[in-house]
């Protein structure tokens, strides 16, 4: 009995010393990728990593939300960061989600916050308050924190050059305005597009209107629709994902009448694919870039290397190429950009000084 005991316990001993060797030579010959991925996850815990709150707009509003989040991308992809632990974004689905989705950053240890956007203000000098050792960034308004930065732009700058283009190339002498929330920041847009416009010609009639949202293309699509009926044939949109309304019901008139003059002018990234209409066709004139991603990238390396901007407010305009027209695919002719190129140079040499509000 002793001995046949003893013969099925040295049977079990070997049995399991089998799996263990078999499991040790699985593991020692693991395909190296899945070995990188591991190292890679320890890299991102040592790395610099960086993450993001969007407004209301979502990250894929076509617009300013997705043009930090691309310098974002641009960021992580320059250090080998990936996406979650590396570098991520949260989107917010309402005003109460902002400083939910900035405590959910900092649990997470992040070593630098953007908020994006003018809304997030209040929640940003909330958190950070509370969070002394951690760094922000408010991307358009400014906090006055030693542990947040402060980003800037002269959208005033930019939107000129979008309004010398509108009234330059309008054929009824009739263009628009639609922008989001009557803000500060749509502020600037509106009073560098009506400057610009009235730049080149003084009698040109402009129609201006907020609908109060950045997310609602319903109501882009409805102003643009009243906009276009009344004679107006190209709208600057500074709305977020509500300028969606704006293209799509460009759109709809130029499927209905290809020989319709109907335009939209994009912002903050460059809207041509928004305004694609079929392969020959787009309604997009130009967008005005707002170099969000730049700066997304340009923060992001400085905190990395000990040189945080906190407490100061960095402001990009034409001069620091922070604003700018995109390429128009030659929607506007040379003798027009010329023109435009001119006003550039005048306001970078600060020969011409763009206001922030339309004076009323």
């Amino acid at each position: 009995m002793k001995k046949r005991k003893f013969g099925l316990v040295l049977t079990s001993v070997l049995a399991a010393s089998a799996i263990l060797g078999a499991c040790g030579a699985k593991d020692e010959e693991k395909p190296a990728k899945e070995n990188e991925n591991a190292t890679s996850g320890e890299n991102n815990k040592e790395a610099f990593t960086v993450a993001m709150v969007t407004d209301t707009g979502g990250v894929d509003d076509k617009s300013f939300n997705q043009s930090a989040w691309e310098g974002l991308e641009a960021y992580g992809k320059e250090h080998g960061l990936k996406q979650g632990d590396g570098f991520d974004y949260l989107q917010s689905k309402t005003d109460a989600d902002y400083e939910t989705n900035l405590n959910l950053l900092i649990r997470r240890d992040f070593n630098l916050i953007y908020g994006i956007g003018y809304l997030l203000k209040d929640a940003v000098e909330a958190v950070a308050t509370e969070n002394p050792d951690n760094q922000f960034v408010i991307v358009d308004e400014e906090v006055a924190a030693d542990n947040v930065a402060s980003v800037k732009f002269k959208e005033q700058e930019g939107a000129f050059l979008a309004g010398v283009a509108a009234a330059k190339m309008s054929k009824t002498g009739k263009i628009g305005f639609v922008g989001g929330m009557d803000i500060p920041v749509i502020n600037r847009f509106q009073a560098g597009f009506v400057e610009g416009a009235k730049a080149v010609n003084p009698d040109i009639e402009i129609q201006q209107k907020y609908t109060g949202a950045f997310d609602k293309a319903d109501l882009g699509k409805i102003t643009a629709n009243s906009m276009y009926s009344s004679g107006v044939d190209i709208i600057f949109h500074a709305a977020g994902a509500t300028g969606k309304g704006v293209f799509s019901e460009a759109k709809e008139r130029k499927k209905k009448d290809p020989n319709a003059n109907v335009w939209v002018i994009g912002v903050d990234a460059d809207q041509y694919e928004e305004g694609k209409v079929d392969d020959k066709t787009n309604v997009t004139l130009t967008s005005m870039l707002k170099g969000v991603n730049s700066a997304v990238i340009d923060i992001s390396n400085k905190a990395k290397n000990g040189e945080f901007p906190g407490g100061q407010t960095l402001t990009y305009g034409l001069a620091e190429d922070g604003v700018k027209l995109a390429d128009s695919r030659g929607a506007i002719p040379a003798e027009v950009q010329t023109v435009i190129d001119e006003y550039k140079e005048k306001i970078v040499k600060g020969e011409i000084k763009v206001p922030e509000k339309v004076e009323k």
